[in-house]
């Protein structure tokens, strides 16, 4: 019957859901460590030092800044409150279209996508590497910071198991403490640790790679350097 055979196939889909899920969280992160790093080291170098992908990088200098009464970089303390506010408008489209697993994958993975699409048009019109300082290249670094929230949330809210693929310092603890117990117990380490050191160690190694190509392409490429994280954001969404 119609209504049985629909009853049968709901755990199936379910069962195939979460297999996609289990598959993609094991593919997709170490390709967002390499987005996440050619962001936060092309913003650092054209943007005017700001941190567009390790907002607590911001907060320090911003901190900084204002006890040492030095230079205060306005760039870097609107960073804070505009990855707030991007996060929340991700939780906010992510809440009002009702998506759950790989369809919100596919979105936010398609929301990051436009918005380094952005940044990358608006450099090349605008070339805000000539005025690291200035209103063009804060600008360019809030979409920049946009782009990143959005990764952020896209973790959170659909795979929520995974680890930052931005902020390296819980990835570099993890594989640290999984190397330590691998050699007090001489070698051998539980399929979970060892799972947890593989995993820490790709998004480590995804995200130095992305800070060494991007230095390449600042150097060579100027603004096109934007090109590289917005082609591999495509690249993420076919990945899916």
């Amino acid at each position: 019957m119609p209504g049985l055979a629909k009853i049968s196939a709901a755990p199936q889909t379910a069962a195939n859901d979460a297999s996609d899920l289990s598959g993609i969280a094991g593919r997709l992160p170490p390709l967002l460590s390499v987005i996440a790093g050619m962001v936060d080291l092309t913003g650092f170098f054209t943007l005017g030092n700001i941190f567009t992908a390790h907002i607590t990088g911001n907060l320090v200098l911003s901190a900084a800044a204002v006890v040492r009464g030095g230079p205060l970089n306005l760039a870097q303390m609107f960073a804070i409150p505009v990855f707030m506010f991007a996060v929340s408008a991700t939780w906010l489209i992510a809440r009002t279209c009702g998506r759950h697993g790989l369809p919100l994958v596919r979105l936010l993975l398609e929301a990051q996508f436009l918005l380094l699409a952005v940044v990358l048009i608006f450099s090349i019109l605008t070339k805000p590497s000539t005025d690291p300082h200035g209103l063009t290249a804060g600008i360019t670094a809030m979409i920049a910071v946009a782009a990143m929230a959005c990764q952020y949330a896209l973790l959170r809210l659909a795979l929520p198991k995974v680890v930052s693929t931005a902020v390296m310092t819980g990835n570099l603890t993890n594989a640290v403490l999984s190397l330590m117990e691998a050699v007090s117990r001489r070698g051998s380490l539980a399929a979970a640790d060892m799972e947890r050191l593989r995993g820490s160690l790709r998004l480590l190694f995804g995200f130095l790679i992305g800070c060494l190509v991007a230095a390449g392409a600042v150097s060579f490429g100027g603004e096109w350097a934007w090109s590289l994280p917005v082609a591999l954001a495509a690249v993420a969404i076919v990945l899916r």
